[in-house]
């Protein structure tokens, strides 16, 4: 593989400095951890181009091949474990809830060591400085919060993204769930992580009815559902809108970082990165839902 992520060699250089030679090995091994992460993983990606990156398999396999310390931010939506048999309404319809054997919960024991070994997983190969954003519902997102301090990451925020168009609960015995929760966690908590305060309080966030102008962005953000236009290729079941990625991405990372999404369905995550100058990896088990990601992909006028 020959790309801008590297190629699948490292040199060792030794440099001469008044009559002296001094090894710059350590020196090398940084520039290529940052250059080259992908050099030593040895599963083939599924598609490649230039900063964009995507590999077909299990996430624990593929995080287990990456450098330590070598993500800046990683963005996880994964299986909500709603999938019950029950049902709700979409554009008028009565439709099933199940997404798929993927979304079946296992159990709590089960469910609970599922995010466990990926969450530590992903807590290795950030930065220290580098963050972690993971969204759930009820289903979920609390013992993602447990695990999350279990592990000593750094909670951060925890975001309530509401949806001004939710569905209606067909029950007519609880409130209308209209919103996700993410949470926001840096791996170590004495580091200075990236949060571009002066573009979440200043920038164009027009979509967002509660965003007001020139004021500090609160952590409740209205954001809709996909635009038609995002799921023209097709649509993954809880596929997040682009205009929700790409905040996360502006507000936490920069030009240049390294984006990673361990459950990257339709890649909205890497649509967001690609958009905004920042290198990407995603992966899946989905090869349907790969296919919709590289046909966004190539859609795109960059």
């Amino acid at each position: 593989m020959s790309t801008k992520w590297g190629t699948h060699h490292t040199d060792q250089h030794v440099i001469e400095t008044t009559g002296e030679q001094h090894s710059c090995y350590n020196l090398t091994i940084m520039v290529v951890a940052e250059r080259k992460i992908l050099s030593i993983v040895s599963d083939k990606p599924y598609f490649i181009n230039g900063n964009f990156v995507l590999y077909l398999g299990d996430c624990l396999n593929i995080l287990s091949q990456l450098l330590d310390n070598s993500i800046d931010m990683i963005f996880a939506d994964p299986p909500y474990n709603l999938s019950n048999g029950g049902f709700t309404v979409h554009a008028g319809r009565m439709v099933s809830v199940d997404k798929g054997l993927w979304d079946i919960s296992k159990g709590f024991n089960d469910d609970y060591d599922f995010h466990y070994r990926w969450l530590e997983a992903c807590k290795r190969v950030l930065k220290p400085h580098g963050t972690l954003w993971v969204s759930g519902t009820y289903h979920s997102i609390y013992q993602c919060g447990h695990v999350l301090q279990s592990l000593g990451y750094h909670i951060l925020n925890d975001i309530s993204w509401f949806k001004p168009n939710a569905s209606p609960n067909l029950s007519c015995r609880f409130f209308t769930a209209s919103h996700e929760t993410i949470i926001w966690a840096r791996k170590e908590k004495k580091a200075k992580h990236t949060f571009n305060y002066d573009l979440m309080k200043n920038g164009d966030w027009v979509e967002d009815k509660l965003k007001k102008p020139n004021l500090q962005m609160r952590s409740v953000w209205s954001v809709n559902p996909p635009k038609p236009e995002e799921k023209k290729y097709g649509k993954h079941p809880t596929q997040k809108p682009l205009d929700l990625l790409r905040r996360i991405v502006l507000s936490s990372t920069n030009k240049g970082d390294v984006v990673l999404d361990p459950f990257t369905g339709s890649s909205t995550t890497g649509i967001a990165s690609a958009m905004n100058d920042r290198k990407f990896i995603g992966i899946d088990m989905e090869k349907n839902y790969l296919e919709l990601s590289k046909k966004r992909f190539n859609d795109l006028k960059i």
